[in-house]
């Protein structure tokens, strides 16, 4: 099933963390948060301003980025756990 976000929402998978401390030390499964960090899949054309004008968006597919603790929502695609969330809940870029 392809997945299409529509307006000014992303479609992102989580990107796992180390299972291991700096320190050498392993982290349970139980104790791990859920990772912030995350890679685009697909993207919705963009916003409208009231004009009626598109505003185009800052990401695109394949770009890796940083978003917030709360944000988006948890879908299940094709077996597998992503998440939609809108353009605004991206913190930033990871280069």
């Amino acid at each position: 099933m392809a997945f299409t976000p529509l307006h000014d929402r992303v479609l992102v998978r989580r990107v796992e963390t180390d299972e291991k401390t700096a320190g050498g030390l392993y982290i349970p499964e139980s104790a791990k948060e859920k990772p912030a960090e995350a890679e685009v899949i697909a993207v919705g054309e963009g916003a409208r301003k009231d004009s009626g004008e598109l505003i185009p968006m800052s990401v695109k597919a394949g770009d890796k980025v940083l978003f917030g603790k709360w944000s988006g929502t948890e879908v299940t695609v094709d077996g597998e756990e992503l998440l939609i969330m809108k353009e605004s809940d991206i913190l930033g870029l990871i280069s």
